[in-house]
């Protein structure tokens, strides 16, 4: 039996696809913000020695879960493992091999929402934040691509093009205000 969330009502709102896009905007933001303290030079005296390898490592490991994030994503909107292969330069077995085990704990994180932490009395969302509560996301996000102007004067510039599900459970928050 699938436990119920807190915020099943507002993610019944929103599609898989929809969410997945959220959890890698997330993931994104997550890349920006690391990349940008690799920057400023003024504080370079007061890093540790290998300090900014340490940084640069961390990048990539966030980076590597934007790409999780993106093969995700791209599997909720239909791409198949050939095209999605192509990009990564492998075949599309490798490619789904590497990636089927996320995609199954994605999968089951809507089955089944939390699992219980290493002393069994808290519950742990199994869903990654954004996908989890996505209101929540879509208001973080867009505030965030307002601030940073990525181009655009658009403050619903991530909840806006969201494919979201059919219209007897649309919507996400801010995205109908002008």
């Amino acid at each position: 039996m699938t436990e119920t969330t807190p915020y099943d009502v507002d993610r019944a709102r929103f599609s898989r696809q929809a969410l997945a896009r959220l959890v890698l905007c997330d993931h994104a933001v997550d890349v920006a913000d690391s990349a940008s303290g690799l920057v400023a030079t003024r504080h370079d005296p007061d890093t540790g020695s290998g300090g900014r390898v340490s940084q640069a490592l961390q990048l990539v490991e966030l980076a590597e879960r934007v790409l999780l994030s993106a093969v995700i994503y791209e599997r909720e909107r239909g791409t198949s493992w050939a095209d999605i292969a192509r990009y990564l330069g492998i075949d599309p077995s490798e490619a789904e091999a590497r990636f089927v085990a996320d995609l199954t704990l994605w999968d089951t994180g809507f089955e089944v929402p939390y699992r219980l932490d290493d002393t069994g009395r808290k519950r742990v969302p199994q869903l990654p934040t954004a996908a989890y509560d996505p209101a929540w996301a879509c208001t973080q996000l867009d505030r965030w691509a307002y601030l940073q102007r990525l181009g655009i004067d658009d403050k619903h510039a991530v909840s806006s093009g969201l494919v979201m599900a059919p219209p007897e459970e649309e919507g996400c928050p801010g995205a109908e205000e002008g």
